[in-house]
């Protein structure tokens, strides 16, 4: 049966990710083939033109990514490899601090693959390990709901909940060990990673883990496109810590319409001598993982043209949830 060969297969590569014995061009086959049986079960491609398929939902603040584009997130190759190395390994925290008590895993934004379920359940038993899920995608839901019942994995969901992330209030919140969260984008445009967690993370105890843990937007200038082999880049450091960003927030509990301005001094540096502002995203997936740029669609560096003479003495970012999800600047 296609099922058992599924399993197999998941149990297979997600072991040879967890001992390091795979390289590169092993992860990229082993996912494909795992994608492949996905899309013979769900019928859920990722690369279809419907316009149901294809289109992003719109969230209480931001969107979401449309079904399509979710099912490709497991071809994200390192991502998909970093995120699910960290996911196992705070199981395997969780369980060595708490022996046997059951984990519960709160699973945000779970496309329709649910990955972080498919690829990590079969690792586990359903006694050691149980999601909650949510999504606000109802196609998602659908596909989802058809491959883990498939797989026989329905045995590890607890609850399956169709609605908005950032609104979303938890039930029983204390009882949950983990938060997964699969709602970023590179520079954090668009997506909901950032109200969600602002509605989320409140809701649970102290002690939860956060994956990923955090997101950081680096600012650089650059000489010439990073392209070109002889551009040199002046790093300034981070201009948006998210959880630094969320945990100072002393506002009324009500998710703010932005973050306060961050703003960078360049007085003192020589500005004519660049040509490129670079944005670039780190993700703090858990403990010393990474995504670093370009190794994700997530980590994928933005580069934008600084109009010359430059004139100006410092530069403000300010991050905004109302009326979309964006980050903005301005010169002074």
């Amino acid at each position: 049966m296609i099922e058992k060969k599924i399993i197999s297969a998941i149990q297979k590569f997600a072991s040879s990710i967890l001992k390091n014995s795979i390289d590169q061009i092993e992860i990229e086959k082993s996912l494909n083939e795992i994608h492949a049986y996905f899309q013979q079960i769900t019928k859920i491609t990722g690369y279809d033109l419907t316009i149901e398929h294809m289109a992003a939902i719109p969230a209480n603040k931001g969107k979401a990514l449309g079904l399509n584009f979710a099912a490709q997130c497991l071809l994200d190759y390192k991502r998909t490899v970093k995120f699910l190395k960290a996911i196992v390994s705070v199981i395997l925290e969780k369980q060595k601090k708490q022996p046997g008590e059951l984990i519960n895993i709160f699973y945000a934004g779970c496309g329709p693959y649910a990955p972080f379920i498919t690829l990590v359940a079969p690792l586990f038993q359903p006694e050691e390990v149980q999601f909650s899920l949510l999504e606000i995608n109802k196609n998602s839901v659908g596909s989802a709901k058809k491959l883990i019942n498939s797989l026989q994995l329905s045995s590890y969901i607890k609850e399956f909940y169709l609605a908005d992330a950032v609104t979303f209030k938890v039930p029983n919140s204390d009882s949950f060990h983990i938060l997964i969260s699969e709602t970023l984008d590179a520079i954090l445009y668009r997506e909901c990673y950032v109200p969600i967690l602002f509605n989320l993370l409140p809701q649970f105890n102290k002690n939860i883990i956060l994956i990923p843990e955090n997101v950081l937007i680096n600012l650089s200038f650059l000489t010439d496109s990073k392209k070109n082999s002889d551009c040199k880049e002046y790093e300034t450091g981070s201009i948006f810590n998210v959880r630094e960003s969320v945990s100072s927030y002393t506002g009324t509990g009500l998710i703010p319409s932005k973050l306060p301005d961050k703003k960078i001094d360049l007085a003192s540096v020589d500005m004519n001598i660049y040509k490129k502002i670079l944005l670039d995203t780190k993700v703090h997936i858990h403990g010393d993982v990474w995504l670093y740029r370009n190794e994700s669609s997530l980590t994928i560096p933005h580069e934008f043209i600084l109009e010359q003479p430059f004139l100006y003495n410092s530069v403000i970012f300010t991050y905004f949830m109302e009326p979309e999800i964006e980050l903005k600047c301005r010169f002074e």
